[in-house]
């Protein structure tokens, strides 16, 4: 169910991880959100997500969604790679908020000089799906049984979005 009233994307910071982690919590729930099976704490997940690229939805004063990058590798190779997180509590669904953060994302990526923006999501997960795809990603493939989720076998979509503008330049 949405509710009306003006959302701001803006920068996540430390103290809006409480309201994050709840939205978080809410997305393992589902079960067609993560993999992940508990929420970090504060250390643990900053520490595995960029400085930048990092936003939050707020509505009226109380955060209702939030979307992040983590570096897909350490390699030197892969320092233009982020995988993509984005989360919507269950009561703001439907209403946008995940395609403005996705798309927030998208535009922070850019100027951070990040060229490939890449997202493993359930095939269940439609909303999921067609937001990333809105947002000029494209399916590159399907991994199938990656990984076991409450003692089922779960396929993965592998989506990407390239940037026009970043590392396009050939040598």
């Amino acid at each position: 169910m949405t509710r009306p009233g003006i959302i701001e994307i803006r920068p996540l910071r430390p103290e809006d991880w409480g309201p994050a982690r709840r939205i978080y919590e809410e997305g393992i729930a589902t079960g067609d959100a993560t993999f992940e099976t508990e929420v970090p704490g504060w250390e643990s997940w900053d520490a595995s997500h960029l400085d930048t690229c990092r936003f939050v939805a707020e509505r009226e004063g109380r955060v209702v969604g939030w979307a992040a990058l983590a570096p897909v590798s350490g390699r030197c190779v892969y320092g233009g790679v982020a995988e993509v997180s984005v989360y919507v509590g269950a009561d703001a669904r439907g209403g946008g908020i995940g395609l403005r953060l996705l798309a927030a994302l998208v535009e922070s990526s850019e100027r951070a000089g990040l060229w490939t923006l890449q997202a493993g999501i359930f095939p269940e997960n439609v909303a999921s799906v067609r937001i990333h795809e809105r947002a000029g990603f494209r399916r590159v493939g399907r991994r199938e049984r990656l990984g076991r989720l409450r003692g089922e076998w779960r396929d993965v979509l592998l989506l990407e979005r390239r940037s026009l503008r970043v590392g396009s330049e050939t040598d």
